[in-house]
């Protein structure tokens, strides 16, 4: 098996409905942070890798997996882009005011946390250091990463590989993009803001 579609979105972009879109259309088992559970061996792939200046060991971290979407594989979007060149690249959108709204009460906290608690942590690593040069707690500068990102994912991908799938856009460009048929059911929606905060109420404070 090999990744037939990689998420080039920040998190808060609709990633875990597009998750789910994913696994309906045939395009699964869709990686997502939330494979990084605790204790799970995908925390303790991601933890290594990103603890590591080796190149990433794709076998290894997504074996299994026929796509992957959100955090962390989109802090590594180039090098998956030229690792699997018959994959198809989905940048998932909305615009950069409402992310950093979503963002800032959902992902920011979580980060604090693990900047405090645990700064090794694959989660904090990808989005933190990685996507946002450490300073993600700078509205201005998460802004600026937000589009930079958007823009390199334009510029990097040919336009025919590449899908811009923006906050309620469906199923239509999706499917017509992936070439399948539109399924009889609704486009998914998924972990928004209330959804997100609630599951880390949830958590116990070593799955946090």
């Amino acid at each position: 098996m090999t990744l037939q579609v990689i998420g080039a979105g920040f998190g808060r972009t609709g990633t875990d409905s597009m998750r789910a879109a994913l696994d309906m259309l045939g395009f699964g088992p869709c990686h997502h942070m939330f494979e990084l559970k605790d204790g799970s061996e995908q925390q303790r792939l991601w933890r290594a890798m990103t603890a590591s200046d080796a190149p990433p060991d794709w076998g290894s971290l997504l074996g299994g997996y026929r796509a992957c979407v959100d955090w962390p594989t989109a802090a590594w979007w180039p090098e998956l882009v030229e690792a699997f060149p018959q994959a198809k690249v989905v940048l998932t959108w909305r615009s950069p005011e409402s992310w950093w709204e979503s963002f800032s009460k959902t992902i920011l906290p979580v980060l604090v946390r693990l900047r405090d608690s645990d700064p090794d942590a694959a989660g904090y690593r990808a989005v933190a250091l990685r996507s946002l040069g450490g300073r993600f707690e700078d509205r201005a500068h998460c802004l600026a990463a937000y589009e930079a990102n958007a823009a390199a994912v334009k510029a990097a991908v040919p336009a025919e590989r590449l899908l811009v799938h923006g906050l309620g856009d469906g199923w239509g460009p999706l499917c017509a993009f992936l070439g399948v048929p539109v399924p009889d059911a609704p486009y998914p929606r998924s972990n928004d803001a209330a959804a997100f905060q609630a599951r880390v109420a949830s958590q116990t404070p070593a799955e946090r």
